[in-house]
């Protein structure tokens, strides 16, 4: 329609007849629908004609496809990005097998030594060990004998002074107290008999001795501890052994100085004597031990901090540069501090020996977020 709008304008300022124009306008509208309609038969045998003949033209082209895929495997073999290297990803790093955290393969974390110091990381060289068997056993401390005095006064009478209190530290012969005596009606004084700390206190200006304890002083500069030895025990537990005390405070040192039965009870006390002179031990506090029964040499160990678990295997990480690498072990014997290696490490290998958890923890992170 709008070919014939512009049609009859045309009309209109040729001829400025509108009458003329308007007697025209079907005949040139007849012709105008005659001409489209013989275009679209043409339109449609030449579509027919290319119908016939498209099958030879399509199996040229298929075989013509053939020769360019056969051309593609004998030639370059470019895949659908265009990617010339297998090794490169969709991000084009050449590198397949290291991804963004640094991680150059798998079970493997790569952190640079000033990093590595930061955050604890300390590696130690796998050499010769002696591991020491050790059984465990319980008990608690208590003050020697010897070490506690009870003051009472030599002749009963009054009390005219008190020097001590309790919580107070005294030496030996200082003065506690002056008593009255009942008989002689003069005043003596009552001294410490040791050093120490004076644990209870009996006596008040005015009262009487009579025969009761005064004053009670305890030396705790040392402890002994008393440990159980049950039956199936008492065969590997003998005295001169090493002995680890387990305390809130921290590992004590010593020696099993005595085994002695323990009465009216089916065990045996094993004896050791304390260093308590910082005051950080207590009577009565109840306590672990391990008793070294035991030394075997082996030629290679690991520390235990060090071992970690990755996909149900033990191992360690040995630094290689900056890549810590997980190993796998075959471990043996061990004790409280070392495990024995049977295989899969080299006598000389510097390996994580303190804070490996938190490598483990970096891995299994970057595994996690591989998996999303």
């Amino acid at each position: 329609m709008k070919a014939l709008t512009t049609l009859f304008s045309h009309l209109k300022l040729k001829n400025k007849k509108p009458m003329l124009g308007i007697v025209f306008a079907p005949v040139l509208l007849l012709g105008a629908l005659s001409i489209n309609a013989w275009s679209e038969d043409e339109h449609d045998h030449e579509h027919e004609a290319k119908e016939q003949h498209a099958p030879h033209h399509e199996d040229g082209d298929h075989d013509e496809h053939e020769d360019h895929v056969d051309h593609d495997e004998d030639g370059h073999n470019h895949d659908e990005h265009g990617h010339g290297s297998k090794g490169e990803d969709e991000h084009g790093h050449g590198n397949e097998g290291e991804d963004e955290h640094g991680h150059g393969e798998e079970n493997s974390s790569r952190i640079i030594g000033d990093m590595a110091q930061q955050v604890g990381i300390v590696t130690t060289t796998a050499n010769a060990q002696e591991l020491h068997q050790t059984i465990t056993v319980y008990g608690s401390l208590v003050a020697a004998p010897e070490q506690t005095s009870h003051v009472r006064a030599r002749f009963e009478g009054l009390v005219k002074s008190v020097q001590g209190t309790i919580g107070d530290h005294v030496k030996s012969g200082e003065v506690l107290a002056e008593i009255e005596s009942n008989e002689s009606l003069k005043t003596y004084q009552i001294r410490a008999s040791i050093s120490g700390r004076i644990v209870q206190r009996h006596a008040n200006i005015g009262e009487s001795t009579q025969d009761q304890i005064l004053f009670s002083i305890v030396n705790l500069d040392t402890l002994w501890a008393e440990l159980r030895v049950y039956p199936a025990q008492q065969a590997a537990v003998i005295e001169g052994q090493s002995v680890h005390i387990l305390t809130a405070t921290g590992n004590v040192e010593s020696t099993v100085n005595h085994i002695v039965p323990a009465m009216e009870s089916p065990y045996q006390l094993a004896r050791a004597k304390l260093d308590n002179s910082k005051q950080n031990l207590s009577p009565g506090l109840m306590v672990e031990a391990r008793v070294e029964v035991g030394r075997i040499p082996v030629s290679l160990a690991v520390a235990k901090d060090a071992v970690q678990t990755l996909g149900g295997r033990q191992g360690v990480f040995v630094k290689i540069g900056d890549e810590y690498r997980f190993t796998p072990l075959v471990l043996g014997q061990s004790d409280d501090h070392f495990y024995e290696v049977v295989d899969g490490l080299k006598s000389g290998a510097e390996y994580v020996s303190e804070n490996s958890y938190l490598i483990k923890a970096d891995i299994e992170k970057s595994e996690a977020e591989h998996e999303h």
